[in-house]
């Protein structure tokens, strides 16, 4: 029986997570599981799974979590020192789907006890790629990406050796905009950024698809995963959301990746790897599909794409500069304080200033150093918006 724990077990990929996990109950051995603001889930899924230990990261809702598993035998706690001890407990797999960058230090902390971490958490990578692989390799860890995007790579990938590849090329949806005229998009409402054409995902995650922020970061997250030169990422825009990723060969071939829009695909694969096992997925029906679009992205459109590059070109900690600014535009955009172009905007901006100030990007690579970017990141931001508000 294998020991598993799913962090951000109360968000969709943890949901999907649950979902496998539930369809083979005597197969694992649920160590913990943690959420945030949903304690009734947390708790009916923590007393479901016989969960040792179920985590809120707010401090404020323990007593409420507590009351909710009144009379099983789980442990309630809350809050950032609950989660790093929960990331200690010995598991052999644990799922990494807190969202933002309030995953990594709990994602590092999985790593040092030498587990097999599936990262759904982008934003590890694009905070501190080197570091959260350097962990994994000092303590014999080994990270599985869950992205469907970087998952489709990870299987391409199989049997291959990275010195042959060309190029990775990501799709992206294109999310809720993509056919809106562009000065449609200054208008646009939180209502219409957070339905998606095609994946059911959170809502923070369905507006940056449709900003393009998201496959900004995962641009960020295959240069980190693979290792790959940036100019050898590409992206393209795919309606279908039926191919999630190819990779080009130097003899010019290319090998794609295939399947329903489905995440329980990439967690399926990551779970039961290095085997593959019957997924409960659609099975995908090309005839039906008819045909398969592909267009490359507007610049003007998508800003973020281009931020991401630049990103990676300065290097050092403008990635954490970069994140920590996105989701506090994020924040902004959702409590209707600014427009959905505005974040774009906003996060180009503060990934300026903070790159102009002596010393702060090229610090070390530390998680103490990276935590003070992301808070410097985030204030910036919130001044910025100030500053446009009044």
């Amino acid at each position: 029986m294998r020991k598993i724990s799913i962090f951000g077990a109360t968000g969709s990929i943890g949901q999907n997570t649950i979902d496998l996990i539930r369809r083979q109950p005597d197969a694992y051995d649920v160590v913990a599981l943690t959420g945030g603001h949903n304690i009734a889930q947390l708790a009916q899924d923590a007393i479901e799974l016989r969960a040792e230990i179920a985590v809120t990261a707010h401090d404020a809702r323990l007593p409420e979590l507590r009351a909710a598993l009144a009379g099983s035998a789980v442990e309630a706690a809350a809050g950032p020192e609950a989660l790093l001890e929960a990331a200690s407990r010995p598991a052999d797999w644990i799922m990494s789907a807190i969202v933002g960058a309030a995953g990594l230090a709990p994602g590092l902390k999985a790593l040092e006890q030498g587990t097999t971490l599936a990262l759904a958490n982008k934003e590890s990578l694009v905070c501190a790629g080197a570091l959260l692989m350097q962990t994994a390799e000092r303590h014999g860890a080994r990270i599985l990406p869950v992205d469907s995007e970087h998952s489709a790579v990870f299987q391409a990938l199989v049997g291959e050796r990275l010195d042959e590849v060309e190029r990775i090329i990501i799709t992206a949806s294109g999310g809720a905009f993509r056919d809106w005229p562009l000065e449609a998009l200054r208008t646009a409402t939180l209502a219409q950024a957070s339905s998606h054409p095609n994946w059911d995902m959170g809502q923070r995650i369905t507006i940056d698809s449709a900003s393009m922020f998201n496959k900004a970061l995962e641009v960020i997250e295959t240069r980190e995963f693979f290792g790959v030169d940036p100019s050898q990422i590409e992206v393209l825009v795919h309606p279908q959301s039926l191919v999630h990723a190819l990779v080009g060969f130097r003899d010019g071939a290319l090998m794609s990746h295939l399947g329903a829009p489905d995440m329980r695909h990439a967690i399926g694969y990551a779970l039961h790897w290095p085997e593959r096992k019957t997924l409960p997925v659609p099975r995908l029906d090309l005839a039906a599909a008819g045909q398969l679009e592909f267009r490359a992205p507007d610049p003007n459109r998508y800003p973020a794409l281009r931020l991401a590059q630049e990103v990676m070109a300065r290097g050092g900690l403008s990635g954490a500069a970069f994140n920590g600014a996105k989701e506090q535009a994020l924040d902004h955009f959702i409590a209707g304080r600014i427009g959905f172009l505005d974040m774009a905007t906003i996060t180009e901006q503060v990934l300026a200033s903070l790159e102009a100030h002596p010393g702060l990007i090229d610090a070390a690579m530390t998680l103490e150093n990276v935590t003070r970017v992301d808070d410097l990141a985030r204030q910036a931001t919130d001044q910025v918006v100030t500053q446009r508000t009044g």
